[in-house]
């Protein structure tokens, strides 16, 4: 059975950090590359980051420089790094396998609000 939980987002001042968590369940984690997605109201979920199997990375260009994904595989984590926020960046955040579609399952996320 799938499951993803979402933590580590709150409330922070533009220029600040937060590392978000997302424990995954091992049929999901370890045979798929990951990912951070995240979702502002009214619009379409995006892809922030993603990891292979490998630990090869890839990030949006809005996020590149600021943020780190990584993964563990002893604890079945998958990590966001976030430094230098930004207003922009407030949104609903996610993780999930990289190419996870609307239809499937999804965690509740964890929500991150950067104020200016």
């Amino acid at each position: 059975q799938v499951q993803l939980v979402e933590s580590g987002g709150g409330l922070v001042q533009a220029g600040g950090s937060l590392r978000l968590s997302c424990a995954a369940s091992g049929n999901i984690f370890s045979i798929n590359a990951m990912a951070w997605y995240r979702q502002v109201p009214g619009k379409q979920r995006e892809l922030v980051a993603s990891i292979s199997t490998s630990g090869s990375t890839n990030y949006a260009d809005s996020v590149k420089g600021r943020f780190t994904i990584s993964r563990d595989y002893v604890k079945n984590t998958v990590y966001l790094q976030m430094h230098s926020l930004k207003p922009e960046d407030t949104a609903v955040y996610y993780c999930n396998r990289y190419g996870a579609r609307d239809r499937d399952y999804w965690g509740q996320g964890t929500q991150v609000t950067v104020s200016s």
